[in-house]
C-alpha cells in the first residue's frame, strides 16, 4: 500500500517525526464522526502501530473538545497549550500521538504547533543538557492507566538515546505545576524557548488527521481565538485522539 509506505516513512525517517492525512473529502461525504469514517481513520492508523487506549473509562477515540470553564492551559481549554509529550510520566508512554479534527476553531485560532526536542537539546549549552539529564523532574497524577507500565518518577527529561529509541520527556507545564530547584528549573525554561524557537504551526482542518512520533515531535497548541464563550458548544473546536503502540522490536517504526 503506497500510502501507508509513505506514511511511515513520514513518521519515522531521519528528517521526519510527524504526518497529516487530508481526509476531509471522506469526512465530508461520510460524517467526521460516522463509523465507518473512524474506521477508515483507524486502519490508515494501523498502517503505522497498534492503536490503543491507556484509559479505560473512555472509547479508543478519546474526544478533545473546548470548555470555557477549564484550566486554559488544558488540552480542552481556551488557552495555550504548551509543548509536551503525552503521559509523560509513564515507563511506556505512547510511541505516537494522533489527533483527528472534527471541527476546527470557527473563529481561527487553535493553530496546531509541533517541534523536534532533539534539535531544540543539542542547541543548549552543555551544562544545560546535564542537567536535563538527571532523574530531578516529575508530573502529573498517575492512575487507572493501562498500557503504558508503572509511574516514572522522577525521569530524565534527556536520556541520552537517539530520535529512533529514547523519549525527550517534556512538558512545559512541569514549570508550574511541580516542585523543581531553580538550576533545574532554568534549564526547563531554556529547552522550553529553544522549542518555540523551532517551533512548525499549522491548522488543523475538518478531516485533517495529525500523527506524531513522540520520539521525534513534541506537540502543542496555540490558544483559541478569543470569544469562545459567545461560540455554541456544539459549534467548538472538536479533535479526537487515538494512541499508537509500536510493535515489539519495531522501535518507532511498525
Amino acid at each position: 500500500m503506497e500510502t501507508a509506505a509513505t506514511l511511515r516513512h513520514a513518521l519515522t525517517a531521519e528528517d521526519g517525526g510527524y504526518a497529516v492525512l487530508r481526509l476531509g473529502g471522506l469526512a465530508e461525504k461520510l460524517g467526521p464522526r460516522d463509523a465507518r469514517f473512524l474506521r477508515l481513520a483507524t486502519a490508515f492508523a494501523a498502517e503505522v502501530a497498534v492503536p490503543f487506549s491507556p484509559f479505560p473509562r473512555w472509547p479508543l477515540w478519546k474526544d478533545i473538545g473546548v470548555k470555557v470553564d477549564k484550566d486554559p492551559g488544558k488540552s480542552s481549554g481556551i488557552g495555550y497549550n504548551a509543548f509536551h509529550m503525552d503521559l509523560v510520566n509513564a515507563i511506556r508512554p505512547p510511541d505516537f500521538t494522533t489527533l483527528l479534527c472534527v471541527r476546527p476553531d470557527p473563529l481561527g485560532g487553535g493553530l496546531s504547533i509541533l517541534s523536534n526536542p532533539h534539535a531544540a537539546a543539542a542547541r543548549l549549552p552543555e551544562d544545560s543538557r546535564a542537567l536535563l539529564a538527571e532523574s530531578a523532574y516529575h508530573y502529573g497524577a498517575f492512575f487507572d492507566l493501562h498500557g503504558v507500565g508503572e509511574e516514572y518518577k522522577p525521569f530524565p527529561i534527556l536520556d541520552g538515546s537517539d530520535a529512533d529509541e529514547g523519549f525527550v520527556r517534556f512538558t512545559a507545564k512541569m514549570l508550574e505545576r511541580s516542585v523543581l530547584s531553580r538550576a533545574h528549573a532554568d534549564a526547563v525554561r531554556e529547552l522550553a524557548a529553544e522549542l518555540v524557537r523551532g517551533q512548525v504551526s499549522f491548522t488543523l482542518q475538518a478531516g485533517d488527521y495529525l500523527i506524531v512520533n513522540q520520539r521525534r515531535f513534541l506537540h502543542g497548541r496555540e490558544a483559541l481565538r478569543i470569544g469562545q464563550e459567545s461560540v455554541p458548544t456544539s459549534d467548538r473546536r472538536l479533535l479526537l485522539q487515538l494512541f499508537l503502540r509500536a510493535g515489539a522490536g519495531d522501535g518507532s517504526a511498525a
